[in-house]
């Protein structure tokens, strides 16, 4: 297998911002489905595939995302073309007959409710990683953003109970004329270890 070009290294990884100011361009459902259809191929443990996306777009939606977000995180939100919900189902397991070679593993997570949270929230994260990388691919930006209360999303968005959020992210097309110097990274003699 060979490696990615190095522009494409660059629109992923070295060149991608966390984006704060939005242009006012839409994102289309096709762009949406699309990237969606390249996330959900990264793995996660027994192919649970515990993320669900939830897509706000319009301005009502948005309103009732508001009152759960930090103060700092209002505008961003407010002014991005789509903020998606990040989020995990507990009840993951329910589809294991279908998406896993070890469907047997859908009566351990019913029995240990424990076990399946973590197991969702872990793998809806990597899910999550995906997601903004295939975004990045096919040409948006991305401003993920932690600053907000999970209760009061899900009390508003996931009444149901069994899903709950993990992050959210904003989608479009940044305005690169208001992003900050990048801030710097670990190298890899402090973040790694060779055994």
């Amino acid at each position: 297998m060979s490696t990615v070009p190095a522009s494409a290294l660059d629109q992923l990884f070295r060149e991608a911002r966390t984006i704060k100011a939005w242009l006012d361009q839409p994102v289309s459902d096709d762009t949406l489905r699309e990237i969606y259809d390249l996330a959900k191929w990264g793995p996660t443990s027994f192919n649970t595939s515990p993320a669900r996306f939830v897509f706000i777009r319009t301005r009502e939606g948005k309103e009732r995302l508001r009152p759960a977000l930090t103060p700092g995180n209002v505008e961003k939100m407010m002014t991005a073309p789509v903020t998606v919900i990040v989020a995990y189902d507990l009840l993951f397991h329910q589809t294991m007959g279908r998406l896993s070679n070890k469907p047997s593993m859908q009566t351990m997570f019913e029995s240990d409710p424990r076990f399946a949270e973590v197991t969702a929230l872990r793998n809806s994260s990597l899910q999550g990683a995906y997601f903004m990388l295939a975004a990045r691919a096919v040409g948006l930006d991305c401003g993920p953003m932690s600053g907000f209360d999970n209760a009061k999303v899900d009390e508003e968005f996931f009444p149901q109970g069994h899903l709950r959020s993990n992050f959210l992210c904003n989608l479009g097309y940044g305005d690169r004329s208001k992003v900050q110097p990048r801030n710097p990274r670990l190298d890899f003699h402090e973040a790694c270890t060779l055994l």
